[in-house]
């Protein structure tokens, strides 16, 4: 049950989300299937909590100058990751940011990303939501390849 707990909580971590958190589940011992949807849950809680809440806590932390910098710092590397993407296509620019299993590209930084560019929060949980689902499969299917290539040099 812990290994299911660590899963879950490392799934929800912002960089490291399920992208971290599948391979730490097959680590862990449990089957392929079980990290994928343990890591999903945790990542998809993210992304409500983040959109609903993300406004509110920019405009109250970014009163004093050392958070607004912070702020400033992250708003401008999500922007240069995917802004140019996102603007152009929407919805399903932010869902193609989401869904490249890359560190930095997650339910996390779709959400900033989102908020940042003003998109209608609906759309964007849908787009994170499947983002995280296309990313979860791609990082399930590179697990079990790994996994596979391991054992067959045993």
């Amino acid at each position: 049950m812990l290994a299911e707990l660590y899963v879950v909580l490392v799934a929800a971590l912002p960089v490291v989300e399920l992208r971290g958190a599948i391979p730490l589940g097959v680590a862990l011992g449990l089957a392929p299937w079980k990290a994928f949807l343990l890591s999903l849950l945790g990542n998809l809680l993210v992304a409500p909590l983040a959109l609903a809440l993300l406004p509110w806590a920019v405009r109250a932390l970014t009163r004093f100058p050392l958070l607004a910098r912070a702020w400033e710092a992250l708003e401008a590397r999500v922007r240069l990751r995917g802004e140019e993407q996102v603007q152009r296509l929407g919805a399903l620019g932010l869902f193609l940011f989401v869904a490249v299993p890359l560190p930095g590209t997650g339910a996390w930084s779709g959400a900033v990303l989102a908020v940042v560019l003003g998109l209608r929060r609906r759309y964007a949980l849908l787009a994170i939501s499947l983002g995280v689902l296309a990313a979860g499969f791609i990082v399930l299917l590179l697990t079990g390849g790994a996994v596979a290539g391991l054992n067959y040099l045993r």
